[in-house]
């Protein structure tokens, strides 16, 4: 809190209302409206939430003007470089780098816990074969309460460590589940001799019928990925979490909750959208005429994976996944594949482009990341699930810090009421 206030004024009562101004560690200032509607009877209108900031966080902060992102103050580009997926878990999940004990003894943890029961591993053959994996993934993840609900109790520090772990370890196992079972082969278990992504891409390209060995450039893009998927402060997924655990459900639910969030189109189906566009493009001679469209405000057309809604600058995430999605189509032969290759092309056009050079419509990290997932063999239908794998370190470790917060009420939006004022029920034979 500071010394600095705004006072409001009601032209009609003349009764004024003092509201605070609370700084954080670096971004803008918050004006504190806790006591709005008790003292002058309004409420604030902002749809989206797009200036407002819904609670106090010390895990995430992006400038988005200046194309910066901190996990717990560490640049993301820094993280990127020397770190690994599983140390960036810890740091989100506890405030501090681990150290080497701490970091042997966390990854430990994680790979024991990658099997799932017998018993929910068979729930996948209660879904029919061409459901989407993310319906599949968010049922399964919703399911996992009632077999670990002996360790649900959010007031004990020892069930939140043990649930923390047990939902990181296993949603990649549980995605793989729902990925053998889309295209009808057998379930693959976890390896735990094998890292956090080589384990994944295992029990995703594995068969009982031969042995299969990780490509480590796939295993070290797939962990970037994670990396800078990790966290983003408070999306829509991530509010949703939020505001379902505020209610005291269970931590399996909330993070269910998440997982139906991220499916949006709007959310985590940018990248799926990459490949659609570019599918719709067809060969590169057919960019300029795109080009032209996306230029044209009354062309519905837009080019997905430019541009982002937080940064008005270069995503910083792109800056670092573009240099690894050149990488990975070097090392994979992707180079070969037209899709590849057209989405060079374009990414090459509109960095040069006046026009979106000028309103700094920059490739983001869903445009290479789609690319990545395509060129590892990834299908399109799992890119959102391989989104929700990363950003459930940053789930959970929002969770764990909302549910620890004193000051914690359960989520409750009000509204801007439209509807017809108080009105006399008429009998039908009135009506």
């Amino acid at each position: 809190m500071t010394n600095k206030s705004y006072e409001l004024t009601d032209p009609s009562s003349g009764t004024r209302t003092a509201l605070p101004v609370r700084s954080p560690t670096v971004g803008p200032d918050v004006i504190d409206i806790g006591a709005l509607y008790r003292e002058q009877g309004i409420f604030t209108y902002d749809p989206g939430f797009a200036s407002t900031a819904s609670c106090e966080s010390a895990i995430t902060y992006i400038d988005g003007d200046n194309g910066v992102l901190l996990y717990r103050g560490y640049p993301v580009e820094q993280l990127a470089e020397h770190s690994s997926f599983i140390e960036v878990a810890y740091l989100l999940l506890r405030g501090e780098l681990p150290g080497a004990e701490q970091h042997a003894e966390f990854e430990r943890s994680i790979r024991l816990h990658t099997m799932i029961n017998e018993t929910l591993l068979r729930f996948f053959n209660g879904f029919h074969y061409n459901a989407h994996p993310m319906a599949m993934v968010s049922g399964v993840v919703a399911s996992m309460s009632a077999f670990y609900h002996d360790t649900t109790d959010i007031t004990n520090p020892e069930h939140t460590e043990i649930f923390s772990h047990r939902i990181i370890a296993k949603l990649p196992t549980i995605a793989a589940a729902a990925y053998k079972h889309s295209i009808g082969q057998p379930f693959v278990y976890p390896q735990n001799h094998l890292d956090y992504c080589s384990n994944m891409l295992h029990m995703f390209f594995a068969v009982p019928a031969e042995p299969y060995e990780v490509n480590p450039v796939a295993a070290r893009a797939l962990d970037l990925l994670f990396i800078l998927h990790a966290d983003h402060e408070q999306n829509c997924s991530t509010s949703t979490v939020r505001l379902a655990g505020s209610s005291g459900t269970n931590p399996y639910s909330a993070i269910a909750a998440g997982i139906s969030a991220l499916w949006g189109p709007a959310h985590g189906g940018a990248n799926e959208a990459v490949l659609a566009m570019l599918n719709r493009i067809g060969k590169p001679e057919h960019i300029p005429k795109f080009i032209d469209k996306a230029k044209d405000r009354d062309d519905p057309f837009r080019l997905m994976g430019f541009g982002h809604r937080v940064y008005k600058n270069f995503d910083p995430r792109a800056k670092l996944i573009r240099k690894m999605c050149h990488e990975v189509l070097e090392e994979l032969g992707g180079r070969d594949e037209p899709l590849f290759e057209l989405a060079m092309r374009l990414e090459e056009i509109a960095l040069k482009d006046d026009y979106f050079v000028e309103k700094k419509l920059y490739p983001n990290v869903d445009f290479y990341s789609g690319i990545i997932y395509k060129a590892l063999g990834i299908p399109v239908s799992m890119f959102t699930v391989m989104f929700a794998i990363a950003r459930t370190v940053g789930w959970v470790a929002h969770w764990k810090e909302m549910n620890n917060d004193p000051g914690g009420r359960i989520g409750r939006p009000r509204q801007l009421y439209t509807g017809p004022a108080q009105r006399d029920y008429v009998s039908v034979e009135k009506r």
